[in-house]
C-alpha cells in the first residue's frame, strides 16, 4: 500500500479512530477507578475529571463522524413529496447553511481560544482549560468538511451516502406499504 493512500485512509477515518481510542481509554480508566475504590478503598482523584473531558471530546468527534455517515437527525419527510431534483437541491441548501453555521462556530471558538486565560486550569488535572476547549474548532471544522464531503459524493460522484438505519427504515416502510396494499386487495376481492 502506498504511503499516500495509507495517509488518506487514516485522514478519512480520523474521527472513527479517535472515538474508538477515547472510548477504550475512558472505559479502562473508569474500570480502574471502580477497582481502586472497591478493592483498595482508595479513590484516584483525577480519573473522573479526565474521563469527563474525554467523553466531551468523544461526543464532538462522534458528531463529526455521524456527519461523515450522513447519520445526523434531520427532517426529510417533506422531501418524499417533492420532485427528486428539488429535494436534492433543498437538502444541499440546508447542508450549506449547516456548513456556514459550523464555520461561524469555528470562528467564535478560535476567538475564545485566543482570549482564554492560561491561568484558568482544570481542578484536579491542572491543565489550562483553553487546551481542553480546542475540541470545538477541530470538531466543527471536521464536521463542516464531512458535510461537504457527503455532498460532493452525492452531487458530483452520484454516490448516495445514507445512514444504514434510514435505509432499513425505508425498506420496512416500503414492505409495509406493499403488504397493506395486498391485504386491502384481499379484503376487497374476498
Amino acid at each position: 500500500m502506498k504511503p499516500a493512500s495509507t495517509l488518506f485512509k487514516i485522514i478519512d477515518n480520523l474521527e472513527n479512530y479517535i472515538c474508538r481510542t477515547l472510548l477504550a481509554l475512558f472505559v479502562v480508566i473508569l474500570f480502574a477507578q471502580i477497582l481502586s475504590r472497591n478493592l483498595f478503598n482508595h479513590s484516584i482523584s483525577w480519573t473522573e475529571e479526565l474521563v469527563t473531558y474525554m467523553f466531551v471530546w468523544f461526543a464532538f468527534f462522534g458528531a463529526s463522524y455521524a456527519a461523515k455517515l450522513a447519520a445526523h437527525n434531520r427532517v426529510t419527510f417533506q422531501f418524499k413529496f417533492m420532485p427528486r431534483k428539488l429535494a436534492t437541491g433543498l437538502e444541499a441548501f440546508s447542508d450549506l447553511i449547516w456548513v456556514a453555521f459550523n464555520g461561524y462556530f469555528v470562528y467564535l471558538s478560535i476567538l475564545f481560544f485566543t482570549k482564554a486565560n492560561l491561568f484558568w486550569k482544570s481542578q484536579t488535572l491542572g491543565i489550562p482549560m483553553k487546551y481542553l476547549y480546542l475540541v470545538l474548532p477541530i470538531a466543527f471544522s471536521l464536521m463542516a468538511l464531512r458535510v461537504l464531503q457527503v455532498n460532493y459524493y452525492k452531487l458530483v460522484k452520484g454516490i448516495d451516502i445514507r445512514d444504514p438505519e434510514t435505509e432499513e427504515l425505508d425498506k420496512i416502510i416500503h414492505d409495509s406499504a406493499q403488504n397493506d396494499g395486498k391485504q386491502f386487495r384481499e379484503r376487497v376481492h374476498g
